[in-house]
């Protein structure tokens, strides 16, 4: 067996810069692949592995396919990541997140520190906060979790669990938020435990230190701190269907523009906050640059399953009565998506909030210049609890500022109460 001559000269810098790769032979590498963004320190690749695409990132620590062959195509993995074996594409990796055997991770995934899965978890346009952990045949996308306070004190998905993303429609308008941005970025909040063989039909919202109890459906929002959720079954029938008749459409079109928002906040958290400690790390701008991307990627997909849905309300406006309000909601969805879709572009609200945003940015910088070192999870979780709230005023002003704008363009849907 011989490699192709463009891959061995690769794995020859590889191994002269001090990567160690036990059996050189079984490693493909792309021709795209720039070695120069792949750290020479403590990193290790299996036998198996293949390594593709020209953004790929590879920091220090890294250690790939421990537990079988894995497949990297244009990801980008901080500092001590594992990747023990299964596939990753255009995704990204902070620092010691780690996946399991038969992993699938696509497009649109950010798993901050120390966020982890076990054995055969699929991933799609999902962000997970540091800490959150997922147990064992997962498929769990379209989806943020954020709680917990860290590896001993996190949030929690249990095996066998799915997030139901797709309607029987055709329509992926289903992202839930598990948790919220404003509050989950702080690291203070408690964590949430999702029971195993259960599964959520999004889109929802669950509020912070919520415990779902083994084996429940979850169908509707639970907005409330702190709530032991016990689901029942559903009481055997068989009635006529109807497609497309959106009944739920406020709640659909509420929590879609809610988790755009925060996905708004977020992109500011790391403009403005994230940035800094990147900038500490080997390679950490390219890893930088990869999540905000990620960012722009996973609004994008929001905004185009709103548009898509919207474009079948034609269909559905047949079903109701010409003057009815369910008529008016879906004509006014379906004519005014486009200002919709421009309330939720991300730089339109970079402003909203400044006053909290320069408070907390400046006693954020006073306090690590302090504890000179300290790495970003160190450095929030120390942070004086009057300027934690400031940050999270800040960054739910963004958020309200963001809902208001889309729900004054559809003011028949009701969205927040107006």
């Amino acid at each position: 067996m011989e490699l192709a001559p463009s891959c061995r000269i690769k794995v020859e810098k590889l191994i002269n810069k001090g990567v160690h790769i036990p059996n050189p032979l079984t490693l493909d590498i792309g021709d795209e692949v720039d070695i120069e963004r792949i750290s020479g320190t403590d990193v290790t690749i299996y036998p198996g592995c293949r390594i593709c695409g020209k953004k790929t990132v590879i920091s220090r620590g890294v250690r790939i396919g421990a537990e079988g062959p894995v497949t990297i195509d244009n990801c980008q993995l901080g500092p001590e990541v594992e990747l023990k074996a299964g596939y990753f594409r255009k995704a990204v990796f902070l620092e010691k997140a780690s996946m399991a055997l038969g992993a699938h991770v696509r497009e649109g995934c950010i798993l901050e520190e120390e966020a982890s899965g076990a054995h055969c978890v699929g991933l799609k346009h999902t962000i997970l906060f540091p800490f959150v952990t997922l147990g064992s045949l997962i498929n769990f996308c379209d989806c943020l979790m954020a709680g917990g306070t860290s590896r001993k004190d996190h949030s929690e998905v249990g095996s066998s669990y799915i997030h139901f993303n797709y309607s029987p429609d055709g329509n992926k308008t289903t992202p839930s938020l598990i948790g919220d941005v404003p509050r989950g970025v702080m690291l203070n909040e408690h964590p949430i435990f999702l029971g195993g063989q259960g599964g959520m039909v999004g889109p929802l919202r669950l509020g912070y230190g919520c415990v779902v109890v083994a084996g429940t459906i979850l169908r509707s929002d639970v907005l409330e701190d702190d709530r032991l959720i016990v689901g029942k079954s559903h009481r055997g029938k068989v009635v006529a269907h109807v497609p497309h008749r959106y009944m739920g459409l406020s709640h659909i079109v509420r929590n879609n523009i809610i988790y755009c928002a925060n996905l708004v906040a977020l992109d500011q958290w790391y403009r403005y906050v994230r940035g800094r400690f990147f900038a500490e790390q080997e390679l950490g701008t390219l890893v930088y640059d990869g999540a905000l991307e990620n960012l722009a990627l996973a609004r994008e997909e929001r905004i185009r399953r709103l548009r898509d849905m919207a474009g079948k309300m034609s269909a559905s406006l047949d079903l109701s009565s010409p003057n009815s309000a369910a008529a008016r909601q879906k004509r006014e969805f379906m004519d005014r998506i486009d200002e919709v879709s421009n309330q939720l572009a991300g730089g339109r609200w970079a402003d909203a909030g400044k006053e909290d945003r320069e408070r907390f940015l400046t006693a954020l910088e006073e306090d690590h210049r302090q504890r000179s070192g300290d790495g970003y999870i160190r450095a929030v979780k120390g942070l004086p609890a009057e300027v934690a709230r400031t940050g999270t005023e800040w960054l739910q002003t963004i958020v309200d500022a963001c809902c208001a704008g889309a729900a004054e363009v559809l003011p028949s849907l009701h969205l927040f109460g107006a």
